[in-house]
């Protein structure tokens, strides 16, 4: 296997600029996550690490060697796309097997090689169907084993599991995890939805219009987050923000107008905010609950509830327009029109300043 280093990329189209100087260090071994929205540039990494797109400017090391005139066939990468591309034709094994033929591939070797990737995929079975007699799931495995046998130093995921339905995205996605762990591959996966890249990652890139936001490890993002964008990405149901003002600060934190009927104080540094400048308090669904049993106590007016079974989300909205998601136990009796009480403990609290930055939150130490 092998590393990947991305230096300063960059890709324009024309005049355009859609990567913005990227740099990242991926570990031999590691499962990469790059995540973000529609049209933040992953897709266009990813595509530059397998040599489908010019680099504009920035160096690309697979290996420690540079590779950004390297043709794609001689980087050691292999590719999953979104689209299974298989060929209707083709039986599994001759599908699985193709790329090896085409490479010239002793016969011997390409059969145990195709063999043994049918096995760790549990495809053995299925060998001799066509892909028209398989699942989505199924489909999308003979697409990994054909990139398994070519033995790559590099794995690269393009969205692999948008195409298929709830139940087979869970299940295709904890085979891929069982994947990463029985061949402790390099592993570059693109995704939008985030609850594939926290339960996937061993390290997530978060993107944002061809920047990168934060690289963590998945708690590391949902506990600390950097930014605005971050806090609101990473996490499902999305965290909920509160708009306030700063009105006092000393040692121990600051005090924060948010609206209800007296200021809060919160244990965060004060990073060179000042009394009256804007900053946004962040709390995430799971620890906002119905009733006033913790400190900071928000108000408003129920707009929906749904009931999961185990847990009931409760939509509040509050006299200013803000939106905010509570989860509840599965039997809440919130009823939609009422006006309830939610809360939340100061230790859950993120806050963000005016540009989005996160304020570092006091320690004991700072504290005593």
């Amino acid at each position: 296997m092998a590393d990947v280093s991305l230096r300063n990329i960059k890709k324009s189209y024309g005049k355009v600029e859609v990567l913005h100087g990227i740099s990242l260090d991926v570990k031999d071994g590691e499962f990469v996550v790059f995540v973000g929205p529609s049209g933040c540039g992953k897709s266009t990494a990813l595509r530059i690490i397998a040599g489908l797109e010019e680099i504009t400017a920035g160096e690309l090391h697979i290996g420690g060697k540079l590779v950004n005139q390297v043709p794609p066939a001689e980087r050691g990468i292999a590719m999953v796309f979104q689209s299974y591309a298989l060929y209707p034709h083709m039986s599994v094994y001759k599908n699985m097997a193709f790329g090896l033929k085409f490479a010239k591939t002793d016969k011997a070797e390409a059969d145990k090689r195709v063999r043994k990737a049918a096995e760790i995929l549990q495809l053995t079975p299925y060998l001799e169907r066509k892909p028209r007699d398989l699942s989505g799931g199924q489909r999308q495995r003979v697409a990994i084993g054909r990139a398994i046998v070519r033995e790559p130093a590099v794995f690269l995921f393009d969205e692999p599991l948008s195409n298929l339905d709830a139940a087979l995205r869970i299940n295709t996605r904890i085979e891929i995890a069982k994947l990463h762990r029985h061949l402790n591959a390099t592993t570059i996966y693109v995704t939008h939805d985030q609850v594939e890249a926290m339960t996937l990652a061993t390290k997530i890139v978060v993107m944002n219009q061809g920047r990168v936001e934060q690289v963590g490890a998945p708690l590391e993002l949902y506990h600390h987050p950097q930014n605005q964008f971050v806090a609101g990405f990473i996490g499902s149901p999305k965290m909920n923000f509160v708009k306030g003002k700063v009105t006092a600060i000393d040692g121990m934190g600051m005090s924060v107008d948010f609206g209800e009927a007296k200021p809060m104080a919160i244990p965060f540094a004060g990073g060179g905010a000042k009394p009256g400048d804007s900053v946004t308090l962040g709390i995430r669904p799971e620890h906002l609950g119905e009733g006033t049993r913790h400190a900071m106590v928000l108000t408003g007016t129920v707009d929906a509830v749904e009931h999961l079974g185990e847990a009931s989300y409760v939509h509040v909205r509050r006299d200013d327009g803000t939106m905010l998601t509570a989860r509840s136990p599965g039997d809440s009796r919130a009823e939609i029109g009422s006006r309830i009480p939610v809360s939340t403990d100061v230790d859950h609290l993120h806050l963000f300043d005016a540009e989005g930055k996160a304020f570092p939150r006091h320690s004991k130490a700072d504290a005593a």
